[in-house]
């Protein structure tokens, strides 16, 4: 089968089927403006990237993807370093988004082949008939309070003491109706108090900490690298959402659209296989997963020995999706509980 990505390194044009549905879903996808995390760095792969070059295979299929600066996304940029996508054929560019405002309607438009996007972000597209899906894991919790990389800081002398002492509190998310709201939620009912009684302000991770301090919020939902120099300054964790949303919950992973897959299921098997060796890379090797991080954001050497990691696995945990997706119906956030077959890889 002929690719219908381009084997030089020159983007390809959408084609004009793909277009008009593009066209089509615009106002679908203004809706979609709060989907994921946002974060800061300079594009990786973009600038200066070298041509496709032939291998004993033939020459590499030029693909780019969109994925937001933070830790999460680490194993893309470590796989791109070591070769990994190469190895499948492919001569991979990576684009910096700020998030699924960006990330869906570029897969969707043409203007990224693949992007990371969180589980909830995907969850809401599909909700409003975007036929978007995952072809690979991105990242994942590490299922341990207190160990992993995202968590809701208060101030230390504030008399929040546990998940249920947040209801009739104000709670900053980085974006709202998506998962880091869904899963505090989540996890202040799993833990006997009602997620409903929390008012959530949209609040960007790296002025959380500021507002907390401020007196503007009564807590702040805060992600690595932002979440260490936070209790460090004096914040205390006091719920940590994705570790007590389902001990095995992923966070996001890369996506594609249906027909995209559909019509070159060779790239996205060879991009799936490329993610699943940099994945098991990355999880084996913590400490070139610091060093990487350290390539394309603004982290320190010194902080990013101390953060926090992801867990990085290849297969998604479809019981800890269903969960996250019931909560997602339960708070308004979705409409409808997701299909997961049509959602996830398959088994």
């Amino acid at each position: 089968m002929t690719n219908t990505l381009h084997t030089t390194a020159r983007r390809r044009p959408a084609s004009a089927g793909g277009t008009r549905r593009g066209l089509a879903t615009l106002a679908a996808l203004t809706l979609l403006g709060g989907l994921a995390a946002c974060g800061s760095g300079s594009p990786s792969g973009a600038a200066g990237s070298e041509p496709a070059t032939d291998t004993d295979a033939g020459p590499l299929t030029a693909v780019t993807v969109g994925a937001i600066p933070i830790g999460d996304v680490a194993p893309v940029h470590l796989g791109k370093a070591k070769g990994f996508f190469e190895e499948e054929g492919l001569d991979l560019t990576i684009e910096d988004t700020t998030g699924g405002a960006v990330a869906v309607p570029g897969v969707v438009a043409g203007s990224y082949d693949f992007a990371f996007g969180n589980l909830v972000s995907l969850m809401v597209a599909r909700d409003k008939g975007l036929d978007v899906r995952y072809v690979s894991n991105g990242a994942s919790t590490t299922g341990e309070a207190g160990a992993d990389f995202a968590a809701v800081v208060v101030p230390e002398d504030s008399p929040i003491t546990g998940p249920a002492d947040l209801e009739g509190k104000t709670v900053t998310s980085n974006n709202l109706a998506n998962i880091g709201d869904t899963a505090i939620r989540a996890t202040v009912d799993r833990e006997g108090g009602d997620g409903s009684r929390l008012t959530f302000v949209e609040m960007a991770f790296p002025d959380a900490f500021g507002a907390l301090e401020s007196g503007q919020v009564d807590a702040a939902l805060i992600l690595e690298p932002f979440l260490t120099p936070a209790l460090d300054q004096g914040g205390r964790a006091v719920l940590w959402p994705y570790a007590g949303t389902h001990e095995r919950l992923d966070i996001g992973g890369y996506f594609s659209t249906g027909e995209r897959i559909d019509q070159d299921p060779e790239t996205a098997a060879a991009f799936a296989a490329a993610m699943e060796k940099s994945l098991a890379y990355a999880q084996e090797h913590p400490d070139e997963v610091r060093e990487t991080i350290g390539t394309y954001t603004k982290t320190g050497p010194e902080l990013l020995e101390r953060i926090k990691l992801p867990r990085f696995v290849p297969e998604f945990s479809r019981d800890a999706a269903a969960e996250l997706g019931r909560a997602a119906v339960k708070y308004g956030t979705l409409a409808n509980e997701p299909d997961l077959d049509a959602l996830l890889p398959a088994e």
